[in-house]
């Protein structure tokens, strides 16, 4: 494994972290609904990834307390973009899904920023995009650690 703390490769870290960060609040801007919150957009994407799920599941995917997710949560409900239902299992919890609004708007969101980075990508050399190319799933990896 290679030193991460000194270095050409501590040097590497520095540069990911940034770039990375900064191309994060870019996308950010390209949101399709202003009125949702960097929060309620990312507790929709992961509906929308892992499908249904309780507050407490999703409050621990999301690193946030189980009272900060039911809040969130009922903003969405409010929005009409999740409904909550009854688990299947036990009767004092419940599951919340992602309604077919929510859905639309997602794929609508994904589509502009997609579209958004494909313009960025233009400007990059058939190298560069090569490599971006091969780095996109090692950068889902770490996304998922």
């Amino acid at each position: 494994m290679p030193d991460l703390t000194h270095g050409d490769d501590a040097a590497a870290v520095n540069a990911l972290r940034s770039a990375v960060m900064r191309l994060s609040r870019r996308l950010k801007h390209q949101r399709v609904d202003e009125s949702l919150s960097p929060t309620e957009m990312s507790v929709l994407g992961t509906l929308a990834r892992c499908g249904s799920a309780t507050p407490g599941e999703l409050a621990r995917k999301e690193h946030v307390q189980p009272p900060s997710m039911t809040r969130i949560v009922a903003l969405l409900e409010a929005k009409g973009l999740v409904r909550l239902e009854p688990h299947p299992e036990d009767r004092r919890q419940k599951v919340v899904t992602q309604t077919d609004k929510a859905e639309t708007m997602l794929e609508e969101s994904r589509r502009r920023r997609n579209a958004w980075l494909a313009g960025l990508v233009e400007a990059l050399d058939e190298d560069e995009w090569a490599k971006l190319r091969e780095a996109a799933p090692v950068l889902e990896k770490l996304a998922q650690i």
